[in-house]
């Protein structure tokens, strides 16, 4: 531990840091070192931890917790949390779920979030990983520094084995406590502690420390080959941040796979599950110019229109039948998030009728002496067929004066033009 102390405690005098602080022999290390850098200013380090409540002495741990801060003079936020029991990913990764909600929510604006994680966590990641059939990203495990909004993550002992640990908390003296959960083989992870790794090291005793290098091998090639993808991407989208689909169908399968993932990832979609590519490529990429073939998983859709693969991440529906009375005077919030306003005039002359498209609407356009079906101007026009649903429209009795501010009636446009007035809408934001 002598070795790593300068570099880690000097960090610790360059960046705020929360510690996430469980009460475990690994975060009681990490808290004490950080606790004794020389040069510490007051308030620059502090500890929080998550009251998951599992366990029967989850508040024995909370108050040894605060008596451990409170000796070492350290600020201690406790944080309680509902772990999702039925999350369907498992009671452990819904329990970290919870506590990495818990650290972002509270991690400050240029803070660092410091983790206990070791060389040991890192080689039980790589193991995992590999396991579920990871990729080089997976295999990269654990980064010891990442951005981690509104700071960054910080893990400073992920070179540093268990046992370099629990040698120092012997040398300290220093008291934590042991969470029963860890006996247990029922998770994976303790199972590939308890009873793998053990069995590997009587075989191969540098095992972990051979894991954790290959995991940092992965992570250098990853970056590569992120680099790569990026630039593959850049040369592969619009303006607006769609894919192109013939600039895609030119790259090798191999770059069409990394492409797609990065791309869903630069868009916030959920990631791409493992038949995703391959559906995209047969589905998507083949389907006709005429054609508006999308891939649907979780609540996310990726739609191929006018020769782009375009991201369209969930939204709210509206409730059936919806529709209220709008004057203008006031911006108002659709029910699926939208919003609607009249800019540059007070009001409209009398209140007008707010609804959601049911088809069948007849429009008359400026310049035009008859009446047109919606439907046949919103396919003539430049909007997205997904946004199209979420077009409120605006009418006066039957008669359709707008669909949100894409396409104006005659009417509607004389009357703005009259006040020096225009019509916005925003489309509605996705859903998380």
């Amino acid at each position: 531990m002598t070795a790593l102390s300068p570099t880690l405690l000097q960090a610790a005098t360059d960046h705020p840091v929360m510690v996430g602080f469980s009460g475990g022999l690994d975060s009681s290390v990490l808290l004490h070192l950080l606790a004794n850098a020389p040069g510490r200013q007051q308030g620059s380090v502090r500890a929080l931890h998550v009251h998951h409540g599992l366990q029967s002495a989850a508040d024995h741990w909370q108050q040894h917790c605060a008596a451990v801060c409170a000796q070492w003079n350290i600020p201690l936020q406790i944080v309680p949390v509902q772990v999702a029991r039925d999350a369907g990913h498992g009671l452990e990764a819904a329990a970290r779920d919870a506590r990495h909600a818990a650290f972002k929510a509270n991690l400050r604006q240029g803070e660092w979030l410091a983790l206990a994680h070791h060389q040991d966590d890192q080689a039980e990641t790589f193991l995992l990983r590999a396991l579920r059939g990871a990729g080089v990203e997976g295999l990269a495990a654990m980064q010891e520094l990442r951005a981690f909004e509104p700071g960054m993550l910080w893990r400073p002992l992920l070179h540093l084995p268990r046992v370099a640990l629990e040698q120092y908390a012997a040398q300290q003296q220093l008291r934590w406590i042991d969470d029963p959960s860890n006996d247990s083989a029922d998770f994976d992870r303790n199972f590939l502690r308890l009873q793998v790794l053990p069995l590997l090291r009587q075989r191969w005793p540098h095992a972990t420390a051979a894991m954790a290098r290959s995991a940092g091998l992965a992570a250098q090639a990853a970056g590569l080959l992120g680099d790569a993808d990026d630039t593959l991407l850049h040369e592969c989208s619009s303006a607006d941040g769609a894919l192109q689909v013939l600039a895609l169908k030119q790259l090798a399968p191999a770059q069409q796979a990394r492409v797609l993932r990065r791309w869903a990832q630069h868009q916030q979609l959920p990631p791409l599950p493992g038949n995703g590519v391959q559906a995209i490529a047969q589905q998507l990429l083949t389907a006709g110019h005429d054609q508006q073939a999308e891939f649907r998983w979780q609540q996310a859709r990726i739609v191929r229109w006018r020769g782009q693969l375009h991201a369209v991440p969930p939204t709210t529906p509206w409730p059936p039948g919806w529709q209220r009375a709008w004057d203008g005077k006031a911006p108002v919030t659709l029910p699926d998030g939208g919003r609607l306003w009249l800019q540059g005039a007070d009001g409209f002359d009398r209140p007008l009728q707010l609804r959601q498209r049911q088809g069948g609407e007849r429009i008359q356009l400026p310049g035009r002496s008859h009446h047109h079906q919606l439907k046949h101007c919103l396919q003539q026009s430049d909007i997205a067929p997904w946004l199209r649903p979420q077009l409120p429209l605006l009418c006066d009795g039957e008669r359709v004066l707008a669909a949100a501010d894409r396409i104006l009636s005659a009417a509607l446009q004389q009357w703005l033009q009259a006040h020096a007035a225009s019509l916005h809408w925003q489309p509605p934001p996705p859903v998380n």
